[in-house]
């Protein structure tokens, strides 16, 4: 379904898991905000670069924990 890009199969996969027997699976399926888990695989775009800044960012405050307050981290995160 994943490498296929088939997100439109995730309501069929949801039924077949709460038939079975399989408590985890269950668990899982009854989180799944279904309409964002369908457009994941199925919409041509995605948030690969937004997902970068913010690893970006959180490396720079991980490496600053402790030395900083928070106007440094500003001025290091907008001048990176």
């Amino acid at each position: 379904m994943l490498t296929e890009r088939q997100g439109e199969r995730l309501p069929d996969w949801l039924d077949t898991v709460r038939r079975d027997n399989l408590p985890s699976l269950r668990t899982l399926a009854a989180g799944i905000d279904r309409d964002a888990v369908i457009a994941g695989p199925t919409l041509p775009w995605n948030l690969g670069a937004v997902e970068g800044h913010v690893n970006r960012i959180k490396m720079l405050k991980r490496r600053m924990f402790g030395r900083a307050g928070f106007r440094l981290l500003r001025r290091r995160v907008l001048l990176a």
